[in-house]
């Protein structure tokens, strides 16, 4: 059994997950003892899902399809990131507090969520109730990449499904990804993907 903290105003205060081993080495082909009865920081991913599953929008005999549907896609996106070791861990005793370490979550959900705005350390330090030298040594610490690497990495991701998934020109891509003209857009997303953003649109449009 693992267990999933979120914050009790954004979504699920705690969600525990608990699966037969032998259903977990059936589907995923591993068992995660490590695992168990770890206790993990909610994503921003996941507090979707689960949010869905909580205030399930679907009625009828729709419902309960809905919710396994939902509960499926939870499981499967859970172990994926336990694999990945991509979940963050609720701080042990004697390390950072449960209270910073919520803090930091939150600063990497309004990154996530908020990608798109003119988010700065200050800002962020403030909408987080934490100072800015914790913010940034903590986040350093939980995520190991800076704070504008997180926001780079969240900006060049959208920008690469919105060059495969819409016709928008590539300026107005680059320009809402937060990048003021072609050039820093077209630098940053070659040293992140090995192509420009163009070649990128192309080659997947060819395949």
């Amino acid at each position: 059994m693992s267990e999933i903290v979120g914050d009790p105003e954004e979504g699920p205060e705690s969600l525990s997950i608990i699966v037969q081993r032998a259903a977990l080495v059936r589907l995923f082909g591993w068992s995660p003892r490590a695992s168990d009865g770890a206790r993990f920081h909610l994503t921003s991913e996941l507090r979707a899902i689960a949010v869905a599953l909580r205030d399930c929008p679907m009625e009828g005999a729709a419902r309960q399809p809905y919710r396994l549907a939902k509960s499926i896609e939870l499981l499967c996106e859970t172990a994926r990131l336990l694999v990945s070791a991509s979940l963050v861990p609720v701080a042990a005793e004697g390390a950072m507090s449960l209270a910073d370490s919520r803090r930091l979550v939150d600063a990497r959900r309004i990154i996530d969520e908020r990608w798109s705005e003119k988010l700065t350390l200050d800002g962020l330090a403030r909408a987080c109730g934490i100072n800015r030298a914790k913010l940034t040594r903590g986040f350093r610490d939980l995520y190991h990449c800076s704070i504008a690497e997180a926001l780079a990495e969240r900006r060049l991701g959208e920008a690469s499904r919105r060059l495969l998934t819409t016709d928008l020109p590539v300026s107005k891509i680059g320009y809402d990804s937060g990048y003021l003209n072609n050039a820093s857009f077209a630098r940053a997303f070659g040293r992140r993907f090995g192509v420009s953003p163009s070649e990128y649109r192309g080659r997947r449009l060819a395949a």
